[in-house]
């Protein structure tokens, strides 16, 4: 007796790529623009230039990390715990005046603010995506 194949199922693999691709160039980005990263770190962390670069560096390597099936289980954990620790900066972000836009237009200014805010319910999205390989 053949187990029907769901589209879900289906698609884990090539969203496993996607994952680890996106933490990557995400990692990537947080040593290309360390001041845009740097700015969302509440004032209560310390060192704000180091946890931006260590959560750089995590980024990589767990999004290299979830590629492998000898380190999947492990890193997907450690996805998890990432987006823990970084949820205080996008906290941070979302109800912090002292966050600068940046170079947002001010027309796009409540897009920007709903982005946000909406940000927040996405990490749990983004953590149920990592824990989805911590059976492999």
């Amino acid at each position: 007796m053949t187990v029907p194949t769901t589209t879900l199922a289906r698609l884990k693999r090539p969203l496993r790529y996607l994952m680890g691709g996106l933490y990557v160039l995400a990692g990537i980005t947080h040593f290309r623009a360390p001041d845009t990263y740097e700015r969302i770190v509440p004032p209560q962390f310390p060192a704000p230039r180091t946890l931006v670069y260590l959560s750089g560096v995590a980024e990589i390597l767990l999004g290299v990390g979830v590629l492998f099936e000898r380190t999947r289980r492990e890193s997907a954990f450690g996805l998890i715990a990432l987006l823990v620790a970084v949820f205080p900066a996008n906290v941070y972000m979302a109800t912090s005046d002292d966050v600068e836009l940046g170079a947002v237009p001010d027309e796009y200014r409540d897009l920007s603010n709903l982005a946000l805010w909406a940000r927040l319910p996405l990490q749990a999205v983004l953590v149920a995506w990592a824990w989805w390989y911590t059976d492999e």
